[in-house]
């Protein structure tokens, strides 16, 4: 039985998909409002990470 794996997403999509800049998305990523993470010198974010920033944008009205 193989389990899927989550969607890793480059800093370039998440600004494409909240039509944010790059400065915003790593301001979020600084602040742990977008949990991410490194390796070597990449940097990704969970699909999962994006899908529950935006339910705590929505719920919070912010």
């Amino acid at each position: 039985m193989t389990t899927a794996m989550p969607e890793l997403l480059t800093v370039p999509e998440v600004m494409a998909r909240l039509r944010f800049s790059r400065s915003k998305v790593y301001d979020l990523i600084r602040s742990k409002r977008l949990a991410s993470f490194t390796e070597g010198r990449c940097r990704r974010i969970p699909e999962s990470a994006l899908r529950e920033y935006i339910r705590a944008q929505l719920e919070g009205g912010s």
